[in-house]
C-alpha cells in the first residue's frame, strides 16, 4: 500500500491511458488499476456514447469511421484537461496523431494479449464490433488491425504483454512497469516492454 501511496505521488496527477486491441482489456484491468491508485476511472467509449446519445455502432453506421474518430478525438480533448484519471481507450485512438499529443501529456500503457487470447475474448463477447463487423472472416479483420496499429501502440510509455493473467495479475504488472518507467531518465515515447 506504502508503496502505491509512493507511486502516486510519483505520478503528480498525471493521467495513465490504456491502449491496445479492442477485447485487450483496457475496461477490466482500468477499473482495478484506478481503484489502486485512488484516481477516477473514465471509459472513453462509453463517454462517446454519453456525448453523442448514440452508441458506437450507430455512429459507425451514420458517420462511418471518420465521424467517430473526429468525435472520439474530441472527447479525448475534454478528458485530458482533467487529471488523476485512468483512461481506457478506443482500439483505433492511436491512430490519429493529434491524440498522442493528448496522452504523451501522461502515460501510455499499451495492454498487448496474445492474439489467440484477444481472438476468443472477441468471439465471447456480446454485441458486434463496428470494425470486425460485415463479410469474411473475422481473424483475418483481426490480422490486418494488428498489424496496421502495433507499429503504433509500440509509441507507448509501457509495454506489457499479456497471455492469460487474471486482471488482478495485470494490475500488479502495470503498477511495477509504471514504477520501472517513471525511473527511467525522461518521459518520452520510448518504450519499456514487461513480460509476465
Amino acid at each position: 500500500m506504502q508503496q502505491v501511496s509512493a507511486l502516486r505521488s510519483r505520478l503528480g496527477g498525471r493521467n495513465l491511458y490504456l491502449v491496445g486491441m479492442m477485447g485487450a482489456g483496457k475496461s477490466t484491468v482500468g477499473r482495478p488499476l484506478a481503484e489502486q491508485l485512488g484516481y477516477g476511472f473514465v471509459d472513453a467509449d462509453s463517454t462517446i456514447e454519453a456525448c453523442s446519445g448514440r452508441s458506437i455502432s450507430a455512429i459507425f453506421a451514420e458517420d462511418g469511421e471518420r465521424g467517430f474518430r473526429a468525435i472520439e478525438t474530441a472527447v479525448l480533448n475534454q478528458i485530458a484537461c482533467r487529471h488523476s484519471l485512468v483512461v481506457a481507450t478506443g482500439g483505433g485512438i492511436v491512430t490519429e496523431a493529434v491524440n498522442w499529443g493528448h496522452m504523451h501529456q501522461g502515460l501510455v500503457l499499451w495492454l498487448d494479449p496474445d492474439r489467440n487470447v484477444l481472438l476468443q475474448r472477441l468471439r465471447e463477447q456480446p454485441g458486434g464490433r463496428p470494425l470486425l463487423a460485415g463479410e469474411g472472416d473475422p481473424a483475418a479483420r483481426l490480422d490486418a488491425l494488428l498489424e496496421a496499429r502495433r507499429p503504433l501502440y509500440a509509441q507507448a510509455d509501457v509495454h506489457l504483454a499479456i497471455t492469460q493473467e487474471t486482471p488482478e495479475q495485470v494490475v500488479s504488472a502495470l503498477l511495477e512497469a509504471i514504477a520501472a518507467r517513471l525511473q527511467a531518465p525522461g518521459l518520452g515515447g520510448s518504450s519499456r516492454t514487461a513480460n509476465h
